[in-house]
């Protein structure tokens, strides 16, 4: 298994907290694609991390479910640092 940058580990960490939204507003990975006017294939790839959100799409996503992307990014870290901290205790 390869390595995440710090950059890569962010960007997954975003789509976890998207994701995590998503559910919390029971809102859809085919809605979300609506409102990015891609395809279902392609939000999905988002929302797995396999494929970054842009600064455009984290700005529309982040409108749509009524938040900002600072708080996405700080749900984000937030999540990443308690995430690595249950790893250290492990």
């Amino acid at each position: 298994m390869t390595k995440q940058t710090p950059e890569e580990a962010a960007a997954v960490s975003v789509a976890d907290e998207v994701r995590a939204e998503l559910a919390r507003q029971r809102k859809t990975a085919a809605e979300l694609a609506s409102v990015l006017g891609i395809t279902q294939h392609t939000a999905g790839r988002r929302l797995n991390g396999g494929t970054h959100f842009n600064v455009l799409e984290l700005f529309l996503v982040a409108s749509w479910l009524g938040l900002t992307v600072e708080e996405i990014a700080r749900r984000a870290e937030h999540a990443a640092q308690h995430a690595a901290e249950k790893q250290r205790v492990a």
